[in-house]
């Protein structure tokens, strides 16, 4: 893994690489709000997706470089990712934007302007727990890319059955039993790591095939 720091208005943000040996595209991740590139999703996919030929290049926001505790306002956060993902799409790959949570919002509203190629949305917060009249979902439906969301049936923010029908060149995975962080229940007929694998394999198909 190499790592990078890059300059924008809000303050540095940092890449981490994990390179693939013969990439034939390059996904950036961001994370949510609550968290950083910790988070189980984002370290399966860095460590699964480089062996298909996708370089995957975890992002972190600059308030989170920063060692600040909350994320600030969505604007900001946009402000915080663009160049990075400017900077990712001058390296020569079909590029592929996405996140998780806050990073999955970010991802949507700024995939086209940004030249991807496609978004990928982990655990999209279509509205805040308990307030489905809060909905978010235009961010998604205008990310302006093809896009694949991968959604836990359990997941507080919005189940996959709260999802509007979704426009051509979109896509919606279900995982089974996951909440928002795709944690699964001791109970669950599913073991977490066999979650994950679903979640990377579904992630590695759709990548391969928008590129």
């Amino acid at each position: 893994m190499t790592t990078e720091l890059v300059p924008t208005e809000v303050g540095d943000a940092r890449i981490s690489y994990h390179r693939a040996g013969a990439p034939k595209a390059l996904l950036a991740l961001g994370h949510g709000a609550g968290g950083g590139i910790e988070a189980r999703d984002l370290v399966a996919l860095a460590a699964a997706l480089p062996a298909r030929g996708i370089t995957v290049a975890l992002v972190e926001q600059p308030w989170r470089v920063a060692g600040k505790r909350l994320a600030p306002a969505p604007r900001t956060l946009d402000r915080g990712w663009t160049p990075v993902a400017g900077r990712l799409a001058g390296q020569g790959l079909p590029l592929v934007v996405g996140g998780r949570s806050a990073g999955a919002r970010v991802a949507c509203r700024t995939g086209a302007a940004t030249g991807a190629v496609g978004v990928v949305a982990l655990a999209f917060p279509l509205h805040p727990p308990g307030r489905p009249e809060k909905s978010r979902a235009q961010e998604l439906l205008e990310s302006g890319a093809a896009t694949l969301v991968v959604q836990g049936t359990a997941d507080p923010f919005g189940g996959p059955q709260e999802f509007p029908e979704l426009p051509p060149g979109h896509e919606l995975v279900a995982v089974p039993y996951g909440g928002h962080g795709f944690d699964v229940p001791k109970r669950a007929p599913v073991g977490q790591d066999e979650v994950l694998e679903a979640i990377c394999r579904a992630v590695g198909d759709w990548v391969l095939r928008v590129v």
